[in-house]
């Protein structure tokens, strides 16, 4: 799920020696670091905290599960990163053209081998971290993770890569949403309750909204490459019209019932970041090239800050119900 890193903010991920000299070749650690696009892992990390909200609004906050369910998101995104990162190279669209940072294998400092490995090591931590979760919640979790292991692959990679055929949006969407979300809960309580579905609705949306400037930024490149993303498909102007959509609907949902009812009010605390999302939603529209690398790390931010508002609304409207009992 190419929620990307290509919000990293990096300038030059190379570095520079000086004006006559070439650049520094990052150290092996240093490769692997950036691969792994640290900066994407916090959109990762987002919809953990507000499930997590969720589960302790309910007063079934477990810490052990919800750090697996963390560790968890955290790995399937390294692992999302590591197969775009080989897959795009190997299907011809990251090239010398390319408008993000840098990517591993297109750079030439690691073999498409060496990322697969890179990958399939992050797999099996996933699985380890999955048989914890499958013991806590039951069998459910293993089609959960199953099927998160194989959209993570699957965006860039196998014979029907999601990302190439306009199907990524769908499964952010449903990713870092609802799965993500919800799955969270369920592993702490064992059910998802209504105020969880309806809070991964804004959580998916906004992680949604990153892929639709990445791919709003890489239209050109992508038609060339044959990626056919929604964009690439219907035009750069339908990827702006569904950007400022994602928007209203993440601050549409959080005033509906039970988030916004009496005992949550969740819609208020994430308000506060309306004025970002909407400099953030004119800039998708008025920039270009790479002039959208910033728009794509301030819209990681708007996940995180509104995600946080969000998990703290959750609960904070919930102490006063959980008093009364």
């Amino acid at each position: 799920m190419e929620t990307e890193a290509r919000s990293e903010s990096l300038a030059s991920p190379l570095g520079s020696r000086g004006p006559s000299l070439a650049p520094r070749r990052p150290s092996t650690l240093e490769v692997w670091w950036l691969a792994a696009r640290p900066k994407t892992l916090l959109a990762a990390a987002t919809p953990v905290w507000v499930g997590s909200a969720c589960a302790a609004a309910i007063g079934s906050f477990r810490a052990l599960p919800a750090l697996a369910a963390l560790a968890g998101a955290v790995l399937l995104q390294v692992a999302a990163n590591f197969a775009n990162d080989v897959f795009d190279y190997e299907k011809g669209a990251d090239t010398e053209a390319r408008l993000g940072p840098a990517r591993a294998v297109a750079a030439g400092w690691l073999t498409p081998a060496a990322m697969r490995r890179g990958l399939a090591v992050v797999i099996a931590l996933v699985l380890l971290v999955g048989a914890y979760l499958v013991s806590v919640a039951g069998p459910v979790l293993l089609l959960v993770g199953v099927l998160s292991i194989v959209s993570a692959v699957a965006y860039t990679g196998g014979p029907y890569p999601l990302g190439y055929h306009g199907l990524g949006d769908v499964f952010v969407l449903a990713f870092f949403g609802f799965v993500a979300v919800a799955g969270t809960v369920f592993v702490q309580a064992g059910e998802v309750p209504e105020l969880a579905w309806l809070a991964a609705i804004p959580v998916g949306c906004l992680a949604t909204n990153i892929l639709v400037v990445n791919n709003v930024r890489d239209v050109e490149t992508d038609i060339a490459a044959g990626k056919r993303t929604l964009p690439a498909r219907f035009g750069r102007r339908f990827g702006v019209i569904e950007y400022w959509a994602l928007l209203a609907l993440s601050y549409g949902v959080p005033f509906l019932p039970p988030l916004g009812g009496a005992s949550y009010g969740a819609g208020f605390l994430p308000c506060l970041t309306l004025p970002l999302a909407v400099r953030l939603a004119a800039s998708v529209g008025r920039e270009r090239g790479v002039a959208l690398n910033a728009v794509l790390a301030r819209t990681a931010l708007l996940m995180l800050l509104f995600g946080v508002l969000l998990g703290a609304s959750i609960l904070l409207g919930s102490l006063p119900s959980r008093a009364a009992l």
